[in-house]
């Protein structure tokens, strides 16, 4: 009999393929009554597949008393307890590298995109505004100082990306990273006041909840520009909405959210903010490598052999 998975999300149609091929795979999102479905397939699933941004309770990691791995379709591993898994024994793999690239392109975009007011563009001109109306002028993107908060694969390649701009760039980490010429620069609140867009590129974590809050968003000051393609958590939200509609920073170029898919209705009129649905890593070409790492740690696992992208 084929090993039986839960599947906590849908994936591309081809991996969800591949998985009906080598699994019996119950599908959470489609269940009528979730709880009952978890109830009835308790004792025999093997493996969760779930989302970054998804993630598994607890609960019901330990409404699985087979479990033996959780495979997370992404690269941020906060929304699984990793030592909670570690502690019953339950191997997670994640999919990096593959998502980088993506999620570095989309940082440059919403940085163009928020500093050069693309949005507000689009929508002066489909609202017939542009024979008889005037666009305030934007800001610039060459030649500004970008400050990159967390300077991992992701950060890093942001940074090699905004060389082309002829950007200065500078970082903060938890400590200076070797083999870089980017200044390193201790705290996140000096970081802002050195840089004309900040870029929030940090793993989250009960470390970094909030890390970008009042203190950060008034170092960045009236012409600045905050960028996050990493977690909603990382960034205050209440405290980035007020500093928006009060001035104190100039802009915001958001994919990621706290409560996503809940975002603050207060954004939405602003004009100031561009707004992404969590799209960093939503490409066919990726999504297709991150769902194969998925098959490649889940065929590792059944084999006895350890997963490829284990992080536990």
């Amino acid at each position: 009999m084929k090993p039986e998975i839960l599947l906590i999300e849908p994936m591309m149609p081809a991996i969800e393929q591949a998985l009906d091929a080598a699994y019996t795979v119950h599908r959470l999102s489609a269940a009528p009554d979730r709880d009952r479905l978890i109830a009835e397939v308790a004792g025999r699933v093997r493996a969760v597949v779930t989302g970054g941004g998804t993630g598994v309770k607890n609960a019901v990691v330990d409404a699985l008393p087979n479990l033996g791995i959780v495979a997370i379709n992404g690269v941020g591993t906060d929304a699984v307890d990793l030592e909670h898994c570690r502690g019953r024994g339950v191997r997670v793999s994640n999919t990096p590298d593959v998502l980088t690239d993506d999620v570095a392109d989309l940082a440059i975009g919403l940085m163009i995109a928020g500093s050069r007011r693309m949005m507000v563009g689009d929508r002066f001109v489909r609202a017939g505004q542009w024979p008889t109306g005037k666009l305030p002028l934007a800001r610039k993107v060459s030649g500004k100082r970008l400050g990159v908060l967390g300077l991992g694969r992701i950060g890093e390649a942001i940074a090699k990306r905004a060389e082309a701009f002829g950007m200065t760039i500078a970082y903060t980490n938890r400590k200076p990273r070797d083999g870089v010429s980017y200044r390193f620069v201790a705290s996140p609140v000096d970081l802002a006041r050195e840089s004309d867009i900040l870029m929030v590129a940090a793993s989250a974590g009960a470390d970094a909840r909030n890390m970008v809050g009042r203190a950060v968003l008034d170092a960045l000051g009236p012409d600045g520009l905050l960028v996050n393609v990493a977690r909603g958590s990382v960034v205050d939200e209440p405290e980035l909405l007020a500093a928006l509609t009060e001035g104190r920073i100039g802009g915001a170029a958001l994919d990621v959210f706290a409560d996503e898919p809940n975002v603050p209705e207060g954004f939405y009129g602003l004009d100031n903010v561009v707004l992404q649905p969590h799209q960093a890593s939503a490409t066919v070409e990726t999504r297709m490598a991150m769902g194969q790492l998925v098959l490649d740690n889940l065929e590792a696992f059944f084999a006895g052999r350890p997963p490829p992208t284990a992080v536990v």
